[in-house]
């Protein structure tokens, strides 16, 4: 075993994530992070479920954080959402939206292309319809997808089928575009600024490493490497470069034999006992698409099999809002249960007390 890596229980270790997830604190004590700290701290949260993505927010930011206050800081640009990642909808900010797509852009561009192709969506159109978008979003202050897709048509874009959908994720990893302000309910697609100066993509890897364990952990370096859809040979070299320049930026940890990492201030110096790693946790509830089941490539940490076929019931990909006790999955919620269905379903032999808990839990969820 390395010098210095600290031994954690697999309890401890979901403990451990759920703090750094901003999910509990030690004692109920409650986050001081507004809505731009949570999502600066963690890069990006997957967001191509809308109302979900403003909850995850919510749910990790101060006390009384409504979702109003997650959106007003899209409406003030602080706040952005793109296709970052994974080909993947992600809620980020403006630094980031620019450093993740400068290290995923390309790939994800590349990897879309026989898609595009069968779409009819070759680059000559791709770039005529770039060149169309630029001219719109410098002469408006947003256009929602509904608008955008009438002002390709009226232009002579072809936008049948899903050929609409492929142009602006196309665009959006060109940095071209991205979903800023709400418009009601909706946001609107405006354009993408060009940073600068621009950070280098293996300077914003390892930035973005150092957060991504700092939010996450404990984690591996293959589950960063899939959260961000990268080979994970360079990613693994990017995580020992940084480990060799910063040896305090990340501390390693060991659950159950496997290494993982986590932010170096998060056990450093701390008794275990004061950041509650030895004392069980509570339920915790969670949005749909949320970071603490989708933020790793291993899942068997925080739910085994049975549990997930609870949170991804089809072959659909949609990830239902999870029920977390003591950081381990337990099963599902709902926000607004039709009549005569219950607010809950959870895997079998959950106990009494804890089926209570959960209940109690899910008529206090505070975000509607």
């Amino acid at each position: 075993m390395p010098s210095g890596t600290t031994t954690l229980s697999p309890d401890a270790a979901r403990r451990l994530r759920l703090r750094t997830q901003g999910l509990a604190l030690p004692d109920g004590g409650q986050a001081a992070a507004s809505p731009v700290d949570v999502v600066r701290r963690m890069v990006a949260l997957q967001g191509q479920d809308l109302p979900a993505v403003l909850r995850a927010i919510a749910v990790r930011s101060r006390a009384g954080t409504t979702l109003d206050d997650v959106r007003a800081a899209f409406d003030g640009g602080e706040l952005v959402r793109g296709w970052t990642q994974r080909g993947t909808l992600f809620a980020t900010t403006p630094r980031d939206l620019a450093g993740l797509v400068s290290l995923t852009g390309e790939r994800v561009t590349h990897l879309g292309r026989r898609v595009r192709e069968a779409e009819g969506l070759d680059d000559a159109l791709v770039d005529r319809a770039e060149t169309i978008t630029r001219e719109l979003l410098a002469a408006s202050e947003g256009i929602t997808r509904a608008e955008m897709i009438d002002l390709w048509q009226q232009a002579g874009v072809p936008i049948e089928g899903q050929r609409g959908y492929h142009l602006i994720v196309t665009l959006a990893l060109r940095g071209v575009l991205h979903w800023g302000p709400f418009a009601g309910a909706q946001q609107r697609m405006v354009a993408t600024p060009v940073a600068v100066p621009a950070e280098q993509p293996d300077a914003a890897l390892r930035r973005i490493a150092r957060s991504y364990f700092t939010s996450r952990g404990p984690a591996t370096v293959d589950d960063l490497a899939w959260w961000l859809g990268l080979p994970k040979t360079p990613v693994r070299a990017a995580v020992a470069a940084l480990r060799e320049a910063e040896p305090d930026a990340l501390a390693e940890v060991t659950v159950d034999g496997r290494a993982m990492l986590v932010g170096g201030g998060v056990l450093g110096g701390t008794a275990r006992r004061d950041i509650g790693l030895d004392e069980p946790g509570g339920v915790v509830l969670a949005p749909g698409f949320d970071e603490i089941v989708l933020g790793y490539q291993d899942r068997e940490l925080v739910a085994d099999a049975e549990a997930m076929r609870t949170v991804v019931p089809f072959t659909n990909g949609i990830f239902r809002p999870a029920v977390l006790l003591d950081g381990r999955l337990i099963g599902t919620w709902r926000r607004a249960p039709k009549s005569g269905e219950a607010p809950y379903e959870l895997v079998p032999d959950v106990a009494a007390p804890d089926r209570a808990a959960v209940e109690e839990a899910v008529a206090a969820w505070p975000l509607g």
